[in-house]
């Protein structure tokens, strides 16, 4: 595992063994310049995917959580009863943390959906001008 912060790499699927796999999509490959859009079509659509994907397993990660958040102590003595409690404390930043990833792994997803809705009306724009050409040689 590399040294170091991780970062996100859209190209990479975490849950393939320690995320070394690439996926092969394009992210960013550079486009005909036009209507502003950085991104193909297939690449919004490929980012929606991703993202969902990514708050799909935050999900599940808050789920197991939950279990963390209502640990019961394995005895009656003062130490296990405080052990639970500090572990119940940690979980429940833990779900506050995940509940905030979800959150904004559910508002990148919206962001690119709303991108794909401008970009299918650029072509929707472009068709008609297109269409509104007079035929044949002029």
């Amino acid at each position: 595992m590399p040294e170091g912060q991780p970062t996100y790499d859209p190209g990479m699927r975490w849950n393939d063994s320690m995320g070394l796999r690439p996926s092969g999509g394009s992210y960013g490959a550079p486009v005909a310049e036009g209507a502003g859009f950085k991104y193909d079509e297939a690449t919004l659509h490929e980012l929606v995917k991703d993202w969902v994907d990514l708050a799909k397993e935050y999900v599940a990660d808050r789920n197991e959580a939950e279990l963390i958040a209502i640990a019961m102590p394995p005895g009656r003595e003062y130490a296990s009863g405080g052990n639970a409690e500090v572990t119940r404390e940690s979980g429940k930043a833990l779900l506050v943390t995940l509940d905030e990833r979800i959150a904004y792994c559910e508002r990148m997803a919206d962001k690119y959906r709303a991108a794909l809705g401008k970009y299918a009306t650029a072509e929707d724009g472009a068709t008609s001008a297109i269409n509104q050409q007079p035929k044949g040689l002029v």
